[in-house]
């Protein structure tokens, strides 16, 4: 099952979850992730959203590193034998169709990578392997947008570089029906195919992932897990390739869907 959450004229401005169904997309009374969510009998054609939101309220964004043998070579590491983690600020979220917006303190190194992304469904903690599907709610399309300057010269370490505001799109659903262990992920730009792999060659596959980090911290319902990117980036590129305004990005997840995002330059006032 698809699930979305978006403002429409049903909505209102806070937006609401629906069930998309085909090109139609029918209203929840509360989120997918409770048991006790219930449809509205509102219906409306997809055509009809003025916003796609985040497809999930979340209280932690934790991704993984070096998680494709590729992607560690063309970075010129060693390919890790544990996972590597840092997090993502959840104020750099973003939906589907939403702009991705080059930060003015740092706009020149702005990196693509798409990653698949898991939605965890229930509070869960110290889960055996055998046990991960049962926390899992579902899957969508992520983008880890990286200021590579940031993120290795001036910072040396992954925080800023990857918290900007809108550097974590996301969607636009979650897809619940869904087996991820060899999806096929691409990213594209201006319609050129930057990014071409498979979940099968994940180092740490996600369900190992998930068990692992359980062991770390309380997953909280909403928690993305963005399990890392293939080869292509821009950044190891000869000559490096980096996003700029006008460009459009698109990220394409077997069995999930397209999540297109555009590029903009922040602007300040004042």
């Amino acid at each position: 099952m698809k699930y979305l959450r978006v403002i429409s004229d049903q909505t209102g401005p806070q937006g609401m979850y629906g069930i998309l169904t085909g090109q139609e997309i029918q209203l929840l009374d509360d989120t997918p992730l409770s048991k006790s969510a219930k449809e509205t009998g509102v219906a409306f054609p997809l055509r009809e959203v003025k916003v796609f939101l985040p497809p999930v309220e979340v209280p932690n964004i934790v991704a993984l590193g070096q998680n494709y043998v590729g992607h560690a070579i063309e970075s010129k590491l060693e390919p890790p034998t544990a996972p590597v983690i840092f997090l993502k600020s959840t104020s750099s979220l973003t939906g589907h169709l939403n702009p991705i917006v080059l930060p003015a303190e740092a706009p020149s190194q702005v990196d693509y990578e798409a990653e698949l992304t898991v939605v965890i469904g229930k509070r869960c903690k110290h889960v055996p392997l055998e046990k991960t599907k049962d926390v899992i709610f579902g899957y969508t399309c992520g983008h880890d947008v990286s200021a590579r300057d940031c993120q290795i010269k001036f910072d040396r370490q992954w925080a800023r570089g990857k918290s900007f505001d809108t550097f974590t799109p996301m969607g636009p659903v979650i897809e619940t029906e869904l087996n991820p262990e060899n999806l096929r992920i691409q990213l594209r730009l201006n319609g050129k195919t930057m990014q071409d792999g498979r979940t099968g060659d994940l180092i740490f596959s996600v369900f190992s992932l998930v068990s692992y980090l359980s062991r770390q911290m309380t997953l909280l319902p909403g928690t993305l897990i963005m399990t890392g990117t293939p080869s292509g980036i821009g950044f190891t590129r000869t000559p490096q390739i980096f996003l700029k305004p006008g460009d459009r990005v698109e990220v394409e997840i077997e069995g999930i869907g397209v999540l297109e995002n555009s590029v903009v330059m922040e602007e300040v006032h004042g």
